[in-house]
């Protein structure tokens, strides 16, 4: 029994992540990125220090919020807080966000993707030590 989700074509799904790197879609990309189901876009301008994250560094979401289900939001090699001003601020802007280590935001995109969900990824790199 085959049990791979059934993935469109032209979707993105993550094949891998580690050393400062993504796989997706047999495509390798350096450093942070946003990551929808039909594109992948370098996330120019975000901070290397999760703590210096701040509502602007979110504007391209910002922008489409209407067209999204839900933010995973990929803290790097560990599980990040959100600050309550981000997460208000992110709420306030009509984007819902789910926050966990980049790993587990990637297994959760590519099954809700899969699911047909209007899922963003705004994934930080893990160590390049890892």
């Amino acid at each position: 029994m085959d049990v791979t989700p059934l993935i469109g074509e032209g979707q993105q799904i993550v094949q891998s992540y580690a050393g400062g790197q993504f796989r997706i879609s047999s495509v390798n990309y350096e450093g942070a990125i946003f990551l929808w189901p039909d594109k992948v876009i370098d996330w120019n301008g975000a901070p290397e220090k999760f703590s210096s994250f701040m509502i602007d560094h979110f504007q391209p979401l910002i922008d489409i919020a209407n067209e999204i289900d839900v933010l995973l939001l990929g803290t790097g090699d560990k599980m990040e807080y959100v600050s309550p001003q981000l997460r208000q601020a992110l709420s306030h802007n009509k984007l819902p966000v789910d926050v966990m280590d980049t790993g587990a935001a990637c297994r959760t995109y590519n099954v809700l993707m899969a699911e047909g969900r209007r899922v963003v990824c705004a994934l930080m790199p893990t160590s390049v030590n890892q």
